[in-house]
């Protein structure tokens, strides 16, 4: 007869684990063909961390599968994982339900002008900064978003003898841009919401070109932060790091 071994900690603190995983996928993923542990996992490639994590929380899954299976009844289990995976799991659960501010991955602080700036000062901040996209607000708010695209767009319709960008407002690169997509968050959102909003515009076949943090989300208000698809990268970088 098979001995039945009863519970550890570290059974129990592995099933606790992955069910605090399991509640935060729920929360994140809303893509999904179900609620099933592994159909979220397949169904969430738009946040970083679960890119990060994919691989772990499969095989996780399998283990956890044994484990409950094979348990003989409550808090009566046959087999129980490694105290190594345990803290493993744990450590995950963790970092999913406390996400990093979206603040903390932000490009900060926020260069933004007036129509009437002069086109120069924002060219010489390109060339000093390498930064690439500036909101235009004027009495009321958040009005468009020049980028270097734009501003090249522009060059390239001025006559090669006489670009002068000493006098020339930025609201003369209005016309060469393109329609962006911009939303506006406030300032305790997390990444998690950052990746879900571009996932979002990637499904409607459009491109977010960036999400503005205020204070409280309103294109009035002076901006803390800016994200761009790029940014995102950073996202992984940082969940790499975390491993």
């Amino acid at each position: 007869m098979q001995e039945i071994i009863t519970t550890t900690p570290l059974a129990e603190r592995f099933e606790f684990a992955f069910n605090r995983i399991h509640k935060c996928l729920l929360k994140m993923v809303r893509n999904a063909r179900s609620d099933g542990f592994k159909d979220l996992l397949n169904h969430g490639g738009s946040h970083a961390i679960i890119r990060t994590y994919r691989r772990d929380l499969s095989q996780y899954a399998k283990l956890r599968n044994s484990i409950v299976h094979e348990k003989v009844k409550s808090k009566f289990y046959i087999a129980e994982p490694h105290e190594e995976i345990v803290l493993h799991i744990e450590k995950i659960a963790m970092l999913f339900e406390q996400p990093m501010n979206a603040l903390e991955i932000a490009s900060k602080p926020v260069l933004y002008y007036k129509e009437e700036t002069p086109l120069k000062d924002v060219m010489k901040v390109v060339d000093k900064l390498s930064c690439t996209t500036f909101p235009i607000y004027d009495s009321s708010g958040y009005k468009w978003l020049l980028t270097s695209e734009g501003i090249i767009r522009w060059l390239s319709k001025q006559p090669l003898t006489g670009i002068n960008i000493e006098n020339t407002p930025v609201r003369d690169i209005f016309r060469y841009e393109k329609h962006h997509e911009v939303v506006y968050v406030n300032q305790n959102v997390d990444i998690y919401h950052v990746e879900e909003l571009f996932e979002d515009y990637h499904l409607a076949h459009k491109k977010l070109e960036a999400v503005v943090i205020t204070e409280n989300g309103n294109m009035s208000e002076r901006p803390l932060g800016i994200i761009t698809s790029w940014d995102l990268v950073e996202i992984d970088a940082m969940e790499q790091e975390s491993e």
